[in-house]
């Protein structure tokens, strides 16, 4: 929202300084974004050409004696084609700052002849774009007086960031209320007279829709109107805040828009056939916009339409046929109320961003519905003259004020601060609220232009933004006396601890949408209707995700598109595999791509990488697992991962028979195939909220470090069993031949072939032995061994090979 100084004191009797003002502005909660208070062009001066004459080598340029106010003719080379003897302009002498070209100015020769300064155009002081030639100024302007002041551009420029919950400061007068209220100044409250007018209105309007979409719709035509520019300092404010001058119909409306948050519309009522209706558009229609693009309407859309078609979107856009132009003598002014809610969806779905939608979608005061046509109507006739009609109401029943209970002992109680009674209550109605009753709590009446207000919490907020924020002192937490308890929750713990896990491993952090296509949910086991959505921001955006992997998947085929083919990339996000709470899973996934390794990647004269495979994903998912306190000595790793990874290639690790907390694997050609990804690559996920909580310890304090003082062994072993036999499972069966002394069990070799005979292979085997109570015997040895043995046989079937 920007607005000039000048502007804001239209609406308040104010002596304050700039810098008070804006300061004030950002503790009542309109934070200022932006100030441009026009020292730029400060240094230029109203300068008259006393002679000029061409330039002794150059055709199209003249050398001028130009005088600044100070009795020191200044020669200035010129190549302006309307440059003469007896002009007046703007003048910017050496050591100036010329913004529209963004050059400092100094003392310099042309083509041989010395210059000091300028004449300057409008382009080159950004008043506009015109720049065929310099400024030409009545001939009673002041000589070496400030051109800015004279020309009005010496206006600072105000912008504040709004909240989306604070419709009332959509206008500079509402700015100016919260600004008396908070003691700069004194409120303008100018009453707005109604404008007399006679006879119907050429054109009539009906509301063919429900009442709530548009709650009321005020109108008035104005005949013989003579549409021509709008007067100068309507459209120097204008400027000042970016829009651009049109003509005086257009330019008023926008005035309005800005001055008093109340957007309007004008129509042309020559080219109106018919009466007007406000009804909802239907399949198909399309309306060539006043911006110039064409829209495709449907029922969803408010439309105000004549007997030819649609005229103008509600409460968004007006359409180019009945917009008004030079030719314009007959006009129907429009003030209407819109539902918010609709006037976002409709801006949202069509694409379309305007000053009238920003104010409709959050609410604008309905009680000004009609004095905003009334001023309006006024403006219109001191512009364009013309004779109004009765202005006309449809649909408008009148607004029924919210009324809250505020107890005021309220604002101690939220805020810390003690604020006596009588100065809430003031600020309240310093701000339009009208406080009813006495005691301890008071009903307090809501102004129509505060739609956000809703309880007494809020009443509490407006009382501490006038009173002063700052006011409030900072306290200090409070100290214990023992050390505090846990602050984070366990899954909040465990997602720092995946995230840093994964990075130390080298791989990088990606954020990727939660929203894919439904043909990449449905090839990770999503696209169920539930996980739909029903208002999707893109076709390839249409369900919620039931896995991370798609959306990094993408995510390194972008990065491969663009050169960078090795990368390892993770997330830790959450995922949905249904629409309840319970559904919701927070996961670690990553996927590496190429030769992305652990090791290193790319080439290398001592050795290219090798690429990526199954081994790397399960290594990643066993970091993430014991990252996150999971019992790694206790986890089982099998075959049967999802379909999305290489059959042959992947696996899951489990907990246990039923607890499954991590997948990982090289990836299914089809499944790449299907998101249209190529090359190496493996990936891995694991749940995170699957990790049973750790069992609560009476201190944190870590045990004492019990090393035995007995040298540690290892035996080998290889064990002839059926090829179908996971090596895992021998591994897991020599650990439990002995829990005490066996420590370790790691696979060295795998060998097939015939002399083994067939459906046979050798898998070998190295035990890590650990005596803890005394040095063991060739006895203890052998007797290890047999139990090892014996237990590889039972739960395998294997046979010791000879």
């Amino acid at each position: 929202m920007k607005f000039t100084l000048s502007w804001l004191k239209d609406h308040l009797e104010t002596d304050a300084p700039l810098d008070k003002i804006v300061e004030t502005l950002t503790m009542i909660g309109l934070e200022v974004e932006s100030l441009d208070d026009k020292a730029a062009l400060k240094p230029f001066v109203i300068a008259k050409v006393l002679t000029a004459a061409r330039h002794p080598d150059a055709d199209k340029l003249q050398v001028l004696t130009v005088d600044t106010g100070d009795g020191k003719p200044l020669q200035v080379v010129c190549g302006a084609p309307n440059a003469r003897a007896g002009l007046i302009g703007a003048f910017a002498s050496p050591g100036t700052y010329v913004p529209g070209i963004d050059i400092t100015l100094s003392v310099g020769k042309i083509r041989g002849v010395e210059s000091h300064g300028m004449m300057c155009s409008e382009r080159e002081l950004q008043m506009s774009d015109e720049h065929n030639g310099i400024i030409d100024l009545p001939e009673d302007a002041p000589v070496g007086t400030s051109f800015a002041a004279y020309a009005g551009l010496d206006d600072p420029v105000i912008e504040i960031n709004l909240t989306p919950n604070r419709p009332d400061c959509t206008s500079v007068y509402g700015i100016a209320r919260d600004l008396a209220a908070a003691g700069i100044g004194k409120l303008r409250q100018q009453a707005i007279a109604p404008v007399k007018g006679t006879g119907e209105p050429q054109v009539g309007v009906s509301l063919d829709l429900d009442r709530h979409l548009c709650p009321g719709f005020a109108w008035r035509t104005v005949r013989g109107v003579k549409n021509g520019h709008s007067p100068q300092w309507l459209q120097q404010r204008l400027i000042a805040i970016g829009l651009r001058p049109i003509n005086a119909l257009v330019d008023i409306t926008n005035y309005l828009t800005f001055d008093r948050g109340r957007p309007l519309h004008v129509f042309d009522a020559d080219k109106v056939k018919g009466d007007l209706t406000v009804r909802h558009a239907r399949a198909g229609e399309e309306i060539l916009g006043l911006n110039g693009k064409e829209y495709k309407l449907g029922p969803d859309n408010v439309v105000i339409a004549d007997a030819d078609g649609v005229e103008s979107i509600g409460g968004i856009m007006g359409g180019e046929h009945s917009g008004c132009d030079e030719n314009t003598t007959n006009v129907v002014i429009e003030s209407a109320l819109w539902d918010a809610m609709n006037i976002a969806r409709t801006g949202r779905n069509l694409g379309i961003i305007t000053d009238a939608r920003y104010r409709f979608e959050r609410g604008v005061d309905p009680e000004f519905m009609i004095p905003g046509l009334e001023l309006a109507t006024q403006l219109v006739l001191d512009f364009c003259g013309g004779t109004p009609s009765e202005a006309k109401v449809v649909g408008y029943e009148g607004h029924t004020p919210k009324v809250v209970r505020f107890p005021l002992s309220d604002v101690k109680r939220l805020t810390g601060i003690e604020v006596p009674a009588a100065t809430s209550l003031d600020i309240l109605s310093r701000l339009g609220f009208v406080p009813q009753g006495t005691g301890e709590a008071v009903d307090v009446i809501v102004p129509s232009w505060r739609p956000d207000i809703d309880g007494k919490a809020d009443l509490v907020e407006e009382v501490m933004r006038i009173h002063g924020v700052d006011l409030i002192e900072p306290q200090a937490l409070p100290s214990h006396a023992t050390v505090n308890g846990k602050i984070l929750t366990t899954l909040q713990i465990r997602t720092r601890h995946a995230r840093r896990a994964l990075a130390t491993r080298g791989m990088m952090e990606a954020v990727t949408w939660s929203f894919i296509s439904e043909t990449a949910a449905k090839a990770f086991g999503g696209g169920q209707p539930q996980l739909k959505l029903a208002n999707p921001i893109a076709s390839d955006m249409s369900d919620m995700r039931p896995s991370l992997l798609p959306g990094l998947l993408a995510a390194a085929q972008r990065n491969a598109d663009r050169g960078f083919s090795d990368l390892a990339l993770f997330e830790v996000s959450g995922t949905y595999e249904g629409d309840t709470p319970e559904a919701q899973r927070r996961v670690a996934a990553g996927v590496r791509r190429g030769t992305a390794r652990l090791d290193g990647s790319g080439r290398h004269w001592s050795g290219n990488a090798a690429p990526v495979g199954v081994f790397d994903a399960k290594a990643d998912a066993l970091a993430v697992l014991e990252a996150c306190g999971a019992p790694v000595d206790k986890l089982q790793v099998e075959s049967g991962a999802p379909g999305w990874y290489h059959p042959g290639r992947s696996g899951v690790i489990k907990l246990g028979p039923k607890v499954v907390l991590g997948t990982f694997g090289e990836f299914h050609p089809k499944t790449l195939e299907t998101l249209d990804v190529g090359g190496t690559l493996c990936g891995f996920e694991v749940f995170i909220d699957a990790i049973p909580e750790p069992k609560q310890k009476a201190t944190r304090t870590k045990p004492a470090l019990n090393l035995s003082d007995f040298q540690a062994l290892r035996r080998d072993f290889a064990f002839i069993v059926d090829k179908g036999v996971e090596a895992g499972s021998i591994v897991k069966a020599a650990l439990n031949g002995d829990k005490k002394l066996v420590t370790g069990v790691q696979v060295f070799d795998v060998f097939e072939g015939a002399s083994l005979g067939a459906d046979k292979k050798s898998v070998a085997i190295e035990v890590a032995i650990q005596p803890q109570e005394r040095t063991l015997n060739d006895e203890d040895l052998e007797a290890l061994s047999k139990r090892i043995v014996e237990n590889v046989a039972k739960q395998t079937g294997g046979v010791l090979r000879g």
